[in-house]
């Protein structure tokens, strides 16, 4: 047993491998192309290839083969190439043409310091029409009496182990959520679109087990989504990223991350309503350190699913297993193998040098939190940021608050490049800047190393909401 949480500590050090190219996977059965109130996106932007007059091998265009960049990024081959430079780490955001995303919503990302081969997040940004749909005798059902509905649509989706399922849940997702709004007689009721948002993931992450084989849905993905729909936000968040909305200097969590740490209990109480899922390999229980054989018998601190303290039991042969959760902070893990316990994908994930499969305490459900936008007059100034643990792993909410005033007061108010500036100011103040001994923030701490993804969305013009 050593020797496997061995491998598995040198596997999450060594975890850069390139993941293998992948066709498309098709897009929801039977569901019709969606339709936008927006004008018609370009196409996702192209895979980038190595010059014409270069003799590159075979694994690299490979490896640039199954690269992609949000579709709305509008990147050149060369464009991409930049952007997949882990020495520049250049900040990428939609080009300044006039054509701006919904809300003038503001986008930055930046590709990690080397962590993984490619830029293993996504994103998506999308208006979606919902069309009524009919009954059996063909009479339109509500919602609108079959005249359909629109909302808007924001997803940052944080890839692990390869970036196959962040690339597949940007593209469907939203799709999911329209199927599923779709079915309901009466949208106005804040507990059914919840649930419908709560289905599509469901129903997406079924998609990525049906399609894992035939399509290589590589790896999972952290999910944080945003719907618009009639006056109300919706934030869903599985995984560990983080939205916030900084209203008039004030801070309103709207997610909070999900982590071996702040899972523990339900993790534990399925291990000890499902002891099969730990393969005799690992235990349930929790104790402050790994224990020695030479202690058993011997009385130490634990605790167990129903315990927020601890309390001391004599240990016995079963103790000395390794333990569900181990770890502290961002070195948590489950099975010694993942950090995070919600999200996408991870169907064929294992405890390395094992068969035994993780899946089953990874839940795809998020967390769905609702702001009323009608409750509050807001200001341009008043934003909802969404990030990626790339932003928030060095910077807090405060700082975050704090950018939002310092580059907003610098634009006029109807200015509505003003929120893409804000994105890149973010990004750039977590990626920091090259030194001899890495990417460096001004107070000389490391900064951040993982990908970084950004929107910002306005919550007060310009624009009219309603």
């Amino acid at each position: 047993m050593l020797n496997r949480v061995r491998s598995a500590v040198a596997h999450l050090v060594s975890s850069g491998g390139a993941p293998p190219p992948r066709p498309k996977s098709p897009d929801l059965p039977s569901a019709p192309s969606p339709q936008t109130a927006a004008p018609p996106e370009a196409p996702r932007s192209p895979p980038a290839r190595a010059g014409s007059g270069s003799a590159a091998p075979a694994k690299t265009v490979e490896a640039r083969a199954c690269f992609s960049r949000p579709t709305f990024l509008q990147l050149s081959p060369g464009g991409l190439r930049r952007a997949d430079d882990h020495a520049g780490r250049a900040v990428q955001s939609p080009p300044d043409t006039g054509r701006r995303l919904p809300w003038s919503t503001g986008y930055a990302e930046v590709i990690n310091a080397g962590k993984s081969r490619h830029n293993e997040d996504q994103a998506c940004c999308e208006v979606v029409y919902v069309e009524g749909r009919r009954s059996v005798s063909g009479a339109p059902r509500e919602p609108s009496q079959g005249q359909g509905l629109c909302f808007y649509y924001w997803g940052l989706f944080d890839g692990h182990a390869g970036g196959g399922a962040a690339e597949m849940a940007s593209r469907l997702l939203h799709r999911h959520i329209r199927e599923q709004l779709k079915d309901l007689k009466e949208v106005t009721h804040e507990s059914l679109v919840v649930g419908a948002i709560e289905n599509a993931f469901q129903f997406m992450d079924e998609q990525m087990a049906r399609e894992r084989r035939g399509h290589q849905v590589e790896g999972g993905c952290c999910a944080l989504v945003v719907v618009y729909l009639l006056g109300k936000v919706y934030v869903a968040n599985a995984g560990d990223s983080r939205a916030i909305i900084v209203r008039n200097g004030e801070i309103i969590p709207m997610s909070r991350e999900f982590t071996p740490e702040t899972e523990r209990r339900r993790l534990q109480l399925l291990g000890f309503l499902k002891p099969e899922l730990l393969g005799g390999e690992f235990t349930h229980l929790e104790f402050p350190r790994r224990i020695q054989p030479k202690e058993l018998g011997q009385r130490m601190l634990y605790r167990d699913q129903n315990m927020t303290g601890w309390a001391y039991k004599k240990i016995e042969l079963e103790d000395l297993r390794f333990p569900l959760v181990c770890g502290e902070g961002k070195k948590a893990r489950v099975m010694a193998t993942i950090g995070v316990t919600r999200g996408l994908g991870d169907h064929n994930l294992k405890v390395c040098s094992s068969t035994l499969p993780i899946k089953p305490f990874l839940s795809c459900f998020p967390e769905v939190r609702v702001y009323d936008l009608t409750q509050y007059e807001h200001c341009p100034d008043d934003v909802l940021v969404l990030g990626t643990d790339g932003l928030w792993d060095v910077t807090s909410d405060c700082e975050v608050a704090a950018t939002v005033d310092r580059v907003l007061s610098a634009y006029e108010p109807n200015d509505p490049s003003r929120y893409t500036a804000l994105a890149q100011a973010l990004v750039l103040g977590a990626r920091g800047t090259p030194r001899d001994r890495g990417w460096r923030l001004p107070n000389n701490k490391l900064g951040s190393g993982d990908d970084i993804s950004v929107f910002v969305i306005p919550l007060g013009g310009p624009g009219s909401y309603s």
